[in-house]
């Protein structure tokens, strides 16, 4: 899949680092790697569709590796990945035809402003007070929603689902791990949505670098969601879920 004969390492090198940024981001507060991996792609040139595939190809060895890490550390609520997961595959088979085959740019500018709504006030709850756990309400629409803006989009279902979540007060700790682990088959379902339609044509020097860096961060993220406290974990996401969102909201509109 990835041919690195003659590749330069200084080449190589800053997609390594944003890999592994990206990753050690999310698998700790659930979100931010397609975020940021999609929009560096698509700044250097690489085509949307092309750029989403190569984000979730990358994600399937990512998200196994952050997914077993929270698994060892406890951080999953079964059940609620079962929620999540099965509208996501379905959300993200959609989004997958969606970009293949629609320009979907219309609805990009209002998702993100929504998402950077979500991010401040997850930011203001997280510092005025302790959370209060409460169990989530709303679950398999924000699947559905989260799998087919990530593929529509080459990110959001961390931010989407996640952010949602975490509204909602379910516990920090079990969201990140659940909303992690259930990313992993999420990818393959969009990856292989993508490929039955533009083969595998599209991976290439860009999608290795973010391999490596990001295999490499994947298994912190279990170890650090287990240990930072609720109240940090919401700060956390807020600050990163507003400043990727309004950044994402500046390059999109015109």
């Amino acid at each position: 899949m990835f041919d690195l004969a003659g590749v330069d390492l200084m080449v190589l090198l800053p997609f390594i680092a944003v890999g592994f940024v990206a990753q050690m981001i999310d698998g700790a507060l659930g979100m931010a790697f397609g975020v940021i991996s999609n929009t560096l792609l698509i700044t250097l040139g690489v085509p949307p569709a092309a750029a989403s595939a190569t984000v979730h190809t990358i994600k399937n060895f990512t998200g196994a590796v952050a997914g077993i890490s929270h698994v060892l550390h406890k951080n999953v609520d079964w059940r609620l990945f079962w929620r999540i997961l099965i509208p996501g595959m379905i959300g993200g088979v959609l989004g997958a035809y969606v970009l293949t085959n629609i320009d979907a740019a219309i609805a990009k500018p209002a998702v993100l402003a929504y998402l950077t709504c979500v991010g401040i006030y997850l930011l203001i709850r997280g510092l005025r007070s302790s959370p209060a756990e409460k169990k989530p309400r709303i679950v398999e629409p924000l699947g559905l929603a989260g799998g087919f803006l990530d593929a529509a989009g080459g990110g959001g279902w961390g931010p989407i689902v996640t952010g949602n979540l975490l509204v909602q007060g379910a516990n920090p700790r079990m969201v990140v791990g659940t909303v992690n682990t259930a990313e992993c088959f999420l990818a393959l379902t969009i990856s292989a949505a993508f490929f039955a339609s533009m083969g595998f044509e599209t991976i290439g020097v860009p999608a290795a670098g973010l391999l490596i860096g990001g295999i490499a961060a994947a298994p912190f993220g279990g170890y650090v969601a287990r240990h930072v406290s609720a109240t940090w974990m919401l700060v956390m996401v807020g600050v990163v879920l507003t400043a990727t969102s309004a950044f994402a909201l500046w390059m999109a509109l015109p």
